[in-house]
């Protein structure tokens, strides 16, 4: 299988605290818990019950405002703040947003209708007003920062359990796969010249990846490309018994994805669907770009249950859950890894985001 999408760069990762204010998910949440705080302040305020339904819009309209100019000034900001250490980028930010709190404070109390001066900060000098803006906008702004700092540690300690796995995977490589590529590839010298060195070349391009960085991304041709090469040793040595059916045509190559994802579910089909079973099984390995996802699924036959093969012993979901909590750390809660079952079948889905960029 070639890969037309050799020369891809994938995007380096990032870890330094640089919150993405420049994201549509961060702007929505920080308008919402804006507008649930404007509420909470006139509702906690002494005003009458009749006031509130006429001061609620001029709040909404002044919470507004704060946060899309917080998150906008932000995202503006971001470049620096990913350049500085952690905590200059968390006192920068909540600099900042003491800034555009007192510069959106200023501007509502100079408005000219005196409405909305009047309903958001009623019978109050400028001097009280930025005070009690500030106050408020400096304690919230701190919580708001830390949660995001603790969510960029927990970020942290979520990607070095997924390069953990990556290197436990690295090293993990079956050790009878190993034999048996080499017992195949000795009866294949004597045989079939050509076909052997094939396998050699398909073993060690397999090797190759295993080696690789787990911060390095791959892609989803790459993937698809050493997902072949493995089929294609087992398929020397299984014979008649491995069936393979590929629909991949419709699928993005350049889909960004962690390395060695793919390779280890084709493995698993093998090892738990075709070669337990004495009877001929088939792989299906097709995919759909649908709606900005991906969506990839390794479907195989399963043995009967009073069959014995190869000295096969039942799973443990060691590289299932490797694939689970590395996907999870590359695309941060947008992917999903959905196992199921088919007219009979086991099948492992895989799901992501295309376009996807790294935040």
């Amino acid at each position: 299988m070639q890969n037309p999408f050799d020369d891809v760069a994938p995007p380096p990762p990032h870890r330094g605290f640089s919150p993405d204010f420049c994201g549509l998910r961060m702007t929505v949440g920080v308008v919402l818990a804006t507008q649930l705080l404007g509420i909470s302040l006139i509702l906690a305020s002494h005003c009458r019950v009749a006031e509130v339904w006429g001061r609620l819009g001029p709040m909404s309209l002044f919470m507004l405002i704060f946060s899309l100019l917080a998150c906008g000034v932000l995202c503006a900001f971001r470049p620096l703040l990913r350049r500085v250490g952690d905590r200059t980028a968390a006192l920068l930010a909540w600099l900042i947003l003491m800034a555009v709190a007192a510069l959106v404070t200023w501007g509502a109390y100079a408005f000219p209708q005196e409405t909305l001066r009047v309903h958001v900060f009623p019978d109050e000098g400028l001097a009280v007003i930025l005070g009690r803006s500030l106050g408020i906008s400096a304690i919230l702004g701190g919580m708001l920062l830390r949660y995001l700092y603790l969510h960029h540690l927990w970020r942290l300690q979520v990607e070095a359990e997924a390069e953990a796995r990556f290197q436990k995977l690295q090293a993990r490589i079956r050790p009878h796969f190993l034999f048996n590529s080499m017992n195949t590839i000795a009866n294949l010298t004597q045989t079939n010249p050509r076909v052997a060195e094939e396998v050699v070349q398909d073993l060690a391009d397999l090797f190759r990846a295993t080696l690789a960085n787990a911060n390095s991304a791959s892609t989803l041709a790459k993937e698809l490309e050493l997902s072949y090469r493995y089929l294609n040793i087992e398929k020397q040595r299984l014979g008649d018994r491995l069936q393979v059916l590929w629909d991949v045509e419709d699928l993005p190559g350049d889909a960004i994805l962690p390395p060695l994802i793919l390779q280890p579910l084709v493995e698993n089909a093998v090892y738990h669907g075709i070669a337990a079973s004495r009877r001929p099984g088939l792989i299906r390995i097709s995919g759909r770009y649908r709606r900005a996802q991906v969506n990839v699924s390794v479907r195989n036959s399963l043995p009967e249950e009073d069959e014995q093969g190869e000295g096969h012993t039942g799973g443990n979901h060691i590289a299932l859950d490797n694939v689970k909590q590395r996907m999870a750390a590359m695309f941060e809660g947008e992917a999903r890894v959905i196992v199921s079952r088919v007219e009979g079948d086991y099948q492992v889905r895989l799901v992501f985001p295309y376009p996807w960029q790294r935040k």
